[in-house]
């Protein structure tokens, strides 16, 4: 049951939320809603079974308990208002004419000009992709603190405004794809860092919604790109754990034979097509050093290190800066690159990747204690057993140096 239950509120949350804001008009009642009926789940489903159809089940009882928030609520005008939409009946069912998936239907909602950008994605990670707002934080680099003030900022706002969660106009989709895309490439990238047996989910959600995209907004070289970085990425995913699954494998040392060259061969070749439309943007730079790691027997760093340097220009922002100083390292460019990356200390403290890079960079230089201390603090912040299991090598294996 509670398994069932599970795999509900991981797959289907992003359709049941689209399904209840567009019947109630309302993001925050929507989700009270929806947090009610899975309470109520856990009960009646031990009790009577899983019925035939759990997401009908879920989406009726989410219904009943929205009437029951609205009538016990002393605000007369949300009050009439969502009497109103409710008096039409049980049954109802989500027009997907202009966005055939209602989780993208979704994620062009919540992506309203109304708010600024940060506040678009973060709210559009907790309702369409389920992540919590530590996750979201994460993401953000913010503390979990901030994000929940921000992400509660965006609801009232929402709820002040009246902004109704309609589908945009195929014209106004352009102004709201910037946005679209970086949920879309932070919805890959939580299943990506979650790891094959945890988060393939979210990672072939995002790629199945990129797809959607493309399809929507043809001739588009950005959704082109970002297209074309998930499906380069996600071919390596078998290779991304040990043969038992306890352990992450870097980069460099993954089984090249376990990737999907079929995959990675559709990705390159969508990356070409973007770039022959001499529109240049970061997830067009981000495909083509996912394709850098792929092509030959080795990663090209050098060739890497200099789109990097590109891609600062488009997002300077520490991530890309630490990410471009090991690629540099890689390169040949050790010292330079672990200058940069005690620069970035300050700044990127809480971030798990900046304490593994750091230590790998220390212990080139032979500065073993303070590799280790890295390592610990890397495992420390670590999302993953399997994280935690490879900085613990990595360190261990100091001690043979």
């Amino acid at each position: 049951m509670s398994q069932a239950l599970n795999s509900l509120a991981r797959e289907d949350r992003g359709r049941l939320m689209s399904a209840l804001i567009a019947r109630l008009n309302d993001f925050q009642l929507a989700e009270d809603a929806l947090q009610d009926a899975m309470v109520s789940a856990v009960s009646h489903w031990s009790r009577c079974g899983i019925p035939s159809s759990p997401m009908g089940w879920l989406l009726h009882v989410a219904y009943r308990k929205a009437l029951d928030r609205i009538r016990d609520d002393k605000a007369a005008g949300r009050i009439g208002d969502s009497l109103r939409v409710l008096a039409g009946g049980e049954a109802y069912e989500v027009e997907t004419d202009e966005i055939p998936d209602e989780r993208l239907r979704l994620i062009f909602t919540c992506c309203h000009p109304a708010l600024e950008q940060k506040s678009q994605v973060a709210l559009t990670l907790r309702v369409v992709a389920g992540l919590s707002t530590a996750q979201i934080a994460r993401a953000f680099l913010d503390r979990e603190t901030t994000m929940g003030q921000r992400l509660s900022r965006a609801k009232a706002k929402i709820a002040a405004a009246r902004i109704r969660y309609a589908i945009p106009e195929p014209a106004d989709w352009a102004e709201r794809l910037k946005a679209v895309l970086a949920v879309i490439y932070l919805i890959f990238n939580a299943g990506y860092t979650a790891g094959p047996k945890v988060g393939r989910d979210l990672a072939e959600e995002a790629l199945f919604l990129c797809t959607l995209l493309d399809r929507l907004r043809p001739g588009e070289a950005e959704v082109e790109g970002c297209l074309a970085a998930l499906m380069i990425s996600h071919a390596r995913r078998e290779a991304r754990v040990n043969s038992s699954g306890q352990m992450t494998v870097a980069l460099g040392q993954q089984h090249r034979g376990l990737w999907k060259n079929d995959e990675i061969a559709v990705g390159v070749a969508i990356l070409e097509r973007a770039l022959r439309r001499h529109d240049l943007g970061p997830y067009q730079i981000k495909a083509a050093i996912a394709a850098c790691h792929c092509e030959g027997d080795d990663s090209d760093w050098a060739q890497i290190a200099l789109l990097y340097d590109r891609l600062l220009q488009f997002e300077p922002t520490h991530v890309v800066r630490l990410n471009r100083a090991v690629a540099h390292a890689e390169a040949g460019a050790l010292g330079a690159a672990l200058a940069e990356v005690m620069r970035l200390e300050p700044d990127l403290q809480d971030y798990q990747p900046f304490h593994a890079a750091k230590a790998e960079l220390l212990a080139r230089k032979a500065l073993y204690a303070e590799a280790r201390n890295a390592y610990r603090k890397a495992m420390t912040l670590a999302q993953s057993a399997a994280d935690v299991a490879f900085l613990d090598w990595r360190m261990k294996a100091l001690d043979r140096l």
